[in-house]
């Protein structure tokens, strides 16, 4: 709830907002839901036997009684002291044939009658302009209007219940189970309603138990073997209930941030999820019809309307993402490599890692704890299509995939930048925050791209990343010398602008540096074979792209539009072979170089000099490019030909 909130510009834990419930203070779900924000103004909620209606409430004395009656061994709504409801309202039975509608309440729920019955004062209830829905009871109160309510199958609740495109909360939480059907859902969110899924908001009490059972079956082991009494093993456990919490708030909380990042380009990615789909159905682990998914007809008409999936279809999406890939990652590639086993001790909570690390390598659920804590990060971080992209891009296994993604992902330090993000919550614009969400998540699978097509196999994960983070992090602390002021100029304006929204300096800059950094691993090659000082390398590498054109042609590459799968792909196809190109006439410019000679501009142009004739053909390609406002695909494939031609022969060794 706290982000719906965060994305719509609402502070839930600063700023108050209104409220409509399902349920009372003595059910855990409701009760600990309407507890969580001191700024909840409830202005009306119902269960089987009581409409609750405070029209103006005070958000700090509702708050108080409402802890109060959560307090109480067991309560309803008339337990509620009705002196600290504000003028019209009060606590009125079910059971009533009317209700006399003061003028607050007719106000509040936008009506002229002077009565109404308890189920159209609760119809009513449910469709009155609200910030929020917190569903905390039993019962289907949403359905979609394509749907009937036999189709339902709550017929307690069929008087109530009204369509998705009715509700009038801007935020739909389910904290109960089954509040809303999944068409109900989708349409709410069609209209603009935030929602994500029951299974979505209520993940937490799944993650606990499966955490719950995983430290168990570990303890009771140690209990079997005498290393542990009983006692101990109750007393650990209890100790542990708040780190424990905080492990599944995290979870819970990357689960739907990575929904938030998925929707962030709208129906521009729709494409790359349709093909998610399909992969899915290819392989029979998924039946549309039974998730409610739409067919490729319904497909077709959002595309041709910009729309994209909501976020309730994201949901399971990324549900089946999850699963499916767990599965695949239930490998000797994955369980037995060494690197992964801290996934394995980091899922448990300290204590058990300090005192029973090693008793964790026969847990017998240890392949399977890897595998579904790999997957968790891979869908959270990178997205629910991203292995499916990469197999089609490398015809890669998902376990060489996950391989590849760990490497870029500490290179980058994916997990420190993610973190800092995050930690701008009601700081920065959430717009702005998951903007940076997504430009981090695209370097991260361009650089996974970058190892499955040259990684060296001999290389294990923890040597890969040892041989090419300095390379990174010279590149992230010395960027700006490496490049042409003209480029640097560019980078800076960006990092202020991006600061300029509440983005602290550094990281802002890490930010919109981040499509130049990505040429760390390519840097780090070339210093290695040219045996040259990695600062000589850069520069030589970014002082000759921008003198050669080549940055600002990867700008017409990347800008360039598509309409389907296979543009999609030429167009990557295109930007690896221009980094390719750029590596390699680095790597000739370097061989020409005078060891005599430390001024590395003087050294471009002596090259480019001694090689004029071979370079004019490129610049009249470039000057062809710059006079043309669009391009086809056919133009990149040959400029890029010319470019290897280039670096070909003006390669001394050739």
């Amino acid at each position: 709830m706290k982000r719906h909130f965060r994305e719509i510009g609402i502070d839930c834990q600063n700023t108050d907002f209104t409220a409509i419930a399902i349920g009372d203070m003595a059910g855990d779900v409701f009760g600990n839901g309407m507890l969580l924000s001191k700024h909840t103004r409830l202005q009306a909620a119902f269960n089987h036997m009581h409409i609750f209606i405070d029209p103006n409430p005070d958000a700090a004395t509702s708050w108080e009684e409402r802890k109060r009656l959560f307090d109480l061994p067991r309560s309803s709504w008339e337990d509620y002291n009705s002196e600290l409801i504000s003028q019209g309202g009060g606590i009125f039975n079910r059971s009533a044939k009317s209700i006399t509608l003061t003028p607050e309440i007719k106000k509040m729920i936008g009506t002229k009658k002077a009565a109404m019955t308890p189920t159209e004062l609760i119809k009513a209830i449910l469709m009155m302009p609200v910030d929020l829905l917190w569903n905390g009871g039993i019962g289907t109160y949403i359905k979609s209007k394509s749907e009937t309510d036999t189709d339902v199958g709550d017929r307690a609740n069929d008087a109530l219940r009204i369509n998705g495109g009715e509700l009038g909360a801007k935020i739909f939480g389910e904290g109960g189970n089954l509040g809303a059907t999944q068409l109900g859902r989708i349409e709410f969110a069609a209209k603009g309603g935030r929602i994500n899924t029951d299974f979505t908001d209520n993940v937490g009490g799944v993650a606990c138990s499966d955490n719950e059972v995983n430290i168990k079956i570990l303890l009771n082991s140690l209990v079997g073997e005498g290393d542990l009494t009983k006692k101990q093993r109750d007393e650990l456990l209890y100790a542990m209930t708040d780190e424990v919490s905080e492990l599944v708030l995290r979870d819970c909380y990357r689960q739907t941030q990575t929904i938030s990042v998925t929707q962030l380009k709208g129906a521009s990615t729709l494409k790359e999820k349709v093909r998610f789909i399909h992969a899915l159905e290819k392989e029979g682990k998924l039946d549309r019809v039974i998730e409610f998914l739409p067919s490729d007809e319904e497909l077709a008409e959002r595309a041709a309307s910009g729309k994209d999936l909501t976020r309730p279809e994201l949901s399971v999406l990324v549900s089946y993402a999850k699963m499916v890939l767990k599965e695949t990652l239930v490998t000797d590639e994955v369980s037995e490599n060494p690197y992964y086993r801290q996934l394995l001790v980091q899922s448990f909570p300290a204590p058990l890692r300090e005192r029973f690390n090693a008793a964790m390598d026969n847990h017998p659920l240890r392949r399977e704890i890897i595998a579904t804590k790999l997957a968790n990060n891979i869908v959270n971080d990178m997205g629910l299509n991203f292995m499916v992209r990469m197999h089609e891009e490398t015809g890669a296994s998902d376990a060489e995939i996950a391989l590849c993604y760990s490497i870029a992902r500490e290179i980058f330090a994916l997990p420190t930048t993610w973190s800092e993000i995050s930690a701008l919550d009601n700081q920065v614009d959430a717009a702005v925050q998951t903007e940076m969400l997504y430009q981090l998540r695209r370097t991260v699978r361009r650089a996974t791209r970058w190892f499955l097509r040259h990684r060296n196999k001999a290389l294990t994960i923890e040597q890969s990343i040892e041989h090419f983070a300095p390379c990174f992090k010279d590149l992230t602390d010395n960027l700006h010398s490496y490049m042409v002021s003209a480029e640097s100029e560019q980078i800076r304006k960006n990092a202020t602008a991006l600061a300029d929204k509440g983005v602290p300096a550094q990281l802002a800059m890490r930010i919109v540096s981040l499509s130049s950094l990505f040429s760390a691993m390519d840097l780090a090659e070339v210093a290695t074979q040219s045996k040259r000082p990695t600062a000589i390398v850069s520069s030589t590498y970014f002082k000759l792209g921008a003198r050669m054109g080549l940055h600002w042609f990867l700008t017409q590459i990347t800008n360039q539009p598509v309409q389907n799968h296979w543009q999609a792909l030429a167009r990557a196809s295109y930007r690896e072979e221009l980094d390719w190109q750029q590596r390699t006439l680095t790597d000739v410019v370097l061989r020409s170089f005078d060891d005599k000679e430390q001024d590395v501009d003087a050294q471009i142009d002596a090259w480019m000099d001694a090689n004029d004739a071979l370079l004019h053909r490129w610049q009249q390609m470039l000057s062809e490019f710059k006079t043309s406002q669009s391009h086809d695909f056919a133009k990149f494939s040959v400029a890029l030909r010319e470019l290897m031609l280039l670096a070909h022969n003006c390669d001394q060794r050739n």
